[in-house]
C-alpha cells in the first residue's frame, strides 16, 4: 500500500513482452512500488484478457520492476482530504477492475506464474495467489496490511491466501498484518519456490518454458478441476469483500488508519 498526493510523470505502467510461447507482464511503477492506480488496474486487466485469447501464448508470467512486486492499491490523500464518499468508487474498482483481473487469472486455460521480486502487499499478494505457481526471490515478502488502515481483505485474498496456507495462518496475516518473508512463505506453502534474487528471472524463464511445452488441453482441464474443487466460492467471496470494504472505507477508522500510516505512528481505532 502506498499513499501519495502527487502525480509524477508516467511512462508505460505495464510492459508486455514475449519470448516464444511465454508472455511476460511487468508492472512498472517503481516510484510507487508498483501500486495499482486506475491506469495500471485497467492495463493489467486488458493484458490478462488479451493473453487468454492469444493462441501464441501458452504460459503467462506476472512480475514487477524495481524492488517491489506490488504494494497493492494506491491511496490518494487528496481524496481523503476532500471528504468525498469513497464507497461508490471503491465498489466500482473492485467490481469492474480488481476482481475481474483476479478471476481472469484463475479461469485462464493456461499456466500463470507469479515471479515475486519483492514486497507483495494487499492486492499485490492477492494477485500473486491468483496465479498457478509463485516463484519468489529471497528478498520477497507477503503482507495483508488491510487491518492496519481499518479495512477488510479484497481482490479475493480472503479465499486465495487461505486456500494456500489454511485458516489459522491466513487469519494471522489478515488480523495481525504479519509480514511473511520468503522462507517462511515457502514453509507455509504460500509460495512454491524461493530462489536468490539474481536468479529469479532465469528460474522463472526455465519453468515457464517447461510449462509452455506442456499439454495445453490437459492444463486447462486441471485448472478447471482445481477451481471447482478448491475455489468454487470465489465469486461469493468477491461479493462479501465488496460489502465489507464499502462499509468500512468511509468510516472514521479508515481515515485514522491512513493518517497514522502517513504520519508513521500507531493508529487509534474507535470502532466507528
Amino acid at each position: 500500500m502506498t499513499a501519495s498526493s502527487d502525480n509524477p510523470p508516467r511512462a508505460d505502467v505495464l510492459t508486455v513482452s514475449q519470448a516464444g510461447a511465454v508472455r511476460w507482464l511487468t508492472m512498472v511503477r517503481p516510484h510507487a512500488l508498483n501500486s495499482f492506480d486506475l491506469v495500471l488496474q485497467q492495463e493489467m486487466r486488458d493484458a490478462v484478457d488479451a493473453a487468454a485469447r492469444d493462441d501464441s501464448v501458452r504460459c503467462l508470467v506476472v512480475t514487477g520492476a524495481g524492488r517491489a512486486f506490488s504494494a497493492g492499491a494506491a491511496l490518494s490523500l487528496d481524496d481523503l482530504r476532500s471528504g468525498a464518499r469513497l464507497a461508490p468508487r471503491t465498489e466500482e474498482e473492485l467490481r469492474m477492475r480488481y476482481n475481474p483481473t483476479v478471476r481472469a487469472l484463475r479461469t485462464m486455460p493456461k499456466p500463470v506464474i507469479a515471479a515475486v521480486n519483492g514486497a507483495a502487499v494487499g492486492m499485490g499478494c492477492a494477485l500473486a495467489c491468483a496465479c498457478d505457481q509463485i516463484i519468489a526471490a529471497d528478498s520477497a515478502s507477503f503482507t495483508l496490511a488491510f487491518a492496519n488502515v481499518g479495512l477488510t481483505l479484497d481482490a479475493g485474498a480472503s479465499l486465495l491466501v487461505g486456500a494456500r496456507i489454511g485458516l489459522g495462518r491466513a487469519t494471522q496475516m489478515a488480523m495481525r498484518a504479519t509480514k511473511v518473508d520468503a522462507i517462511t512463505a515457502l514453509d507455509w506453502g504460500l509460495v512454491d519456490e524461493v530462489v536468490p534474487t539474481d536468479d529469479l528471472h532465469v528460474r522463472v524463464t526455465e519453468l515457464a518454458e517447461s510449462l509452455a511445452a506442456g499439454p495445453p488441453a490437459a492444463f486447462a482441464a486441471i485448472k478447471r478441476s482445481l477451481n471447482t474443487a478448491l475455489l468454487p466460492h470465489l465469486d461469493a467471496v468477491f461479493e462479501s469483500e465488496i460489502q465489507g470494504q464499502t462499509a468500512l472505507v468511509d468510516a472514521a477508522d479508515f481515515r485514522e488508519g491512513v493518517q497514522a500510516f502517513t504520519q508513521r505512528r500507531p493508529p487509534v481505532f474507535a470502532g466507528r
